[in-house]
């Protein structure tokens, strides 16, 4: 029997400033589309490892394995100046 998902809010401030936003951007999308780790790791064409590290902010994720996650889930990423 599978472990149920625990839905993560979508964080109110959107503006993100460091990777602990992105993170909870990344589970957040993730598990309100009631995808588990494993199962979105798949899709997105990474490592279960590599989208541990994006959703708990660590480091080691190439930007390549970022990029196909945020696409994978469906996230737009834009950049404005400060």
């Amino acid at each position: 029997m599978a472990r149920p998902i625990h839905v993560t809010r979508t964080p109110a401030q959107p503006d993100i400033t460091n990777p602990k936003d992105l993170a909870m951007f990344v589970r957040a999308r993730r598990t309100q589309s009631a995808l588990r780790i494993d199962d979105a790791a798949e899709l997105c064409g990474v490592s279960v490892e590599t989208l541990s590290k994006i959703e708990t902010a660590k480091s080691g994720v190439n930007v390549e394995s970022l990029f196909k996650v945020l696409k994978g889930l469906g996230i737009q990423l834009r950049v404005k100046p400060w």
